[in-house]
C-alpha cells in the first residue's frame, strides 16, 4: 500500500480485506501482535486502545446530555465553521447515505448529522452527539484516531477496535485554530465500505483545511501594534500572533516569550539568566545574542532592554487559563488549556509555571468533582495517568456508568504498586 494512512488500495476486494482484518482482530485481543495486513497506523492505535484498557465488546458512553451539550457546543470555536462543512459535506452525506461529524480534541462528539437511517443506525452503537470517541474510551476509530496522531485517516472495518463498529468505515481530519495552531477537534465521514476509497480521504482533509480557512477570515491576524497573542500550551515552540504575522518560535525564544509575558514589568540580565539557565556558568553574552536573534524575528518594536520587556500587551493561553482559574470559572479554564505550558523545557521559570498551573487546575477540577470534566483531564495525554483525578472520576460518576474507570483505576494501582516494589519514582502528570 502506497498510502499508509488510507484503508484499501485500488482494486483491493473489501470483503477479502475484512474478513483478514477481523481474524486479525480476533489474534489482537487474544494476546497476539498484529501482523498483516494490519496498517503501521491502527497497529498502534490498537495497541494504545488496549493500554487504555477499552473492551472490544464495549460502546462508546455519552457524556453530554442535551442541555449541557447544546450550551458547550454554541461556545465551541467550531461552531463558526459549521455552516462550511455542512455545505460542503451535507449533500455528499444525504446522497451517500453516510454521516457527517464534528468533534472536540477530546473527541467529544459535537455535531452528527445526515442520510435519517444511518443516523437510526448509527445511534445503536452511541455514535451521537455528547459521546467521547476519543481511543482511550472507544479504541480505533478515524475521528479519536485523528486526534491522538493529528493526522488525516481512515479506518475501515475490523481496523476498528470496537467490535460494534466494525460494520464501518469512517474518515476524518484535524481541525487546527489558524492563529495558534491548537487542535480544535475533527471533522468525519462515517457510512460502509463505498467510503474504502482514498477519495474520502482527501475529501475530509479539504473540508478541514475550507473549516481552518473559514475561520482564519472570521478573526484574521492582528493588525500592526494591536495586542499580541502568545499560545504555549501543549507545544514545545510556542506560536506568536501580531503585526499582522504569524511566527512559529524556537524553543528557546518560546521559553524567553512565556517568561518576559508572564513579568510584564520587565526582568534585569541576571534575572532573567537565571530564570532561563539550569547551568549557571552560562554566560550572560548568551542570553544577549539569543536576544538579539529573537528582536530579529519579532515585529519591530516589541522588545526592549533595561529592563527587559515586552512593550506591548500579550494575551497569552497560559495566562488566560489562570485568570479564569481565579474567576472559578473551571470548564472555562479547562476548555483552554491545550497542555503543559512548554512541555519540552527545562527552563527554571518554565518548569516552575508549567507545575504550578497544572496542579491549580487539577486539584480546581477534583474540588468541582463534576465527571464530564474530571473524564476530560483522565483521558488527555497528559491526564492518563492521574490517580488522583481517576479515583476522583470513579466517586463521581454514577455505579452503571463507573465500571471501566474503576478497570483504569486497578491497573494504575497496579503500575503504582510495581512501581514502589522497585523503588523507582513515577513521574508526576
Amino acid at each position: 500500500m502506497n498510502d499508509p494512512w488510507v484503508a484499501l488500495e485500488r482494486g483491493a476486494d473489501p470483503m477479502e480485506r475484512a474478513r483478514a482484518l477481523r481474524r486479525a482482530h480476533e489474534a489482537f485481543t487474544a494476546g497476539a501482535s498484529p501482523g498483516e495486513p494490519v496498517r503501521s497506523v491502527v497497529a498502534d492505535s490498537w495497541r494504545r486502545s488496549a493500554r487504555a484498557r477499552v473492551c472490544p465488546d464495549g460502546a462508546a458512553h455519552v457524556e453530554l446530555e442535551e442541555d449541557e451539550l447544546a450550551a458547550y457546543r454554541h461556545g465551541h470555536p467550531l461552531a463558526a465553521a459549521m455552516p462550511v462543512i455542512r455545505e460542503l459535506m451535507g449533500a455528499y452525506a444525504q446522497d451517500g447515505e453516510h454521516l457527517v461529524a464534528v468533534c472536540d480534541a477530546y473527541g467529544r462528539l459535537l455535531w452528527v448529522e445526515g442520510h435519517p437511517g444511518t443516523l437510526r443506525r448509527a445511534a445503536r452503537m452511541n455514535f451521537v452527539a455528547g459521546a467521547r470517541w476519543a481511543e482511550s474510551a472507544a479504541g480505533t476509530n478515524a475521528p479519536g484516531t485523528a486526534i491522538a496522531v493529528d493526522r488525516p485517516v481512515q479506518v475501515f472495518a475490523a481496523e476498528h477496535f470496537l467490535r460494534p463498529v466494525q460494520g464501518w468505515t469512517c474518515a476524518a481530519a484535524p481541525v487546527h485554530d489558524p492563529r495558534s495552531g491548537r487542535l480544535l477537534g475533527a471533522v468525519d465521514i462515517t457510512g460502509g465500505d463505498r467510503l474504502a476509497h482514498p477519495h474520502s480521504l482527501a475529501f475530509v482533509q479539504a473540508v478541514a483545511r475550507a473549516a481552518e480557512s473559514h475561520l482564519a477570515l472570521l478573526d484574521p491576524l492582528a493588525a500592526a501594534g494591536d495586542r499580541l497573542r502568545l499560545s504555549a500550551l501543549g507545544r514545545d515552540e510556542a506560536v506568536l500572533v501580531g503585526g499582522g504575522r504569524r511566527t512559529v518560535l524556537s524553543r528557546r525564544h518560546s521559553e524567553i516569550l512565556v517568561v518576559l509575558t508572564h513579568r510584564p514589568q520587565g526582568m534585569g540580565g541576571a534575572e532573567l539568566l537565571t530564570a532561563l539557565y539550569e547551568d549557571e556558568s552560562v554566560a550572560p553574552v548568551t542570553l544577549r545574542a539569543e536576544l538579539s536573534r529573537l528582536r530579529a524575528v519579532l515585529p519591530p518594536g516589541v522588545l526592549r532592554s533595561r529592563p527587559y520587556r515586552l512593550v506591548p500587551p500579550v494575551d497569552a493561553d497560559f495566562e488566560a487559563v489562570g485568570r479564569r482559574l481565579a474567576s472559578g470559572a473551571v470548564a472555562a479554564a479547562l476548555g483552554g488549556y491545550a497542555g503543559p505550558l512548554l512541555p519540552g523545557s527545562c527552563a527554571p521559570a518554565v518548569t516552575r509555571l508549567r507545575g504550578r498551573l497544572a496542579e491549580e487546575l487539577r486539584a480546581a477540577l477534583i474540588a468541582r468533582g463534576d465527571p464530564a470534566l474530571l473524564a476530560d483531564w483522565a483521558h488527555s495525554p497528559w491526564g492518563e495517568d492521574d490517580l488522583e483525578v481517576w479515583r476522583a472520576l470513579a466517586a463521581a460518576l454514577p455505579p452503571g456508568r463507573a465500571a471501566p474507570v474503576q478497570a483504569r483505576l486497578r491497573a494504575l494501582d497496579e503500575e503504582l504498586s510495581a512501581v514502589v516494589a522497585t523503588g523507582s519514582q513515577r513521574p508526576r502528570p
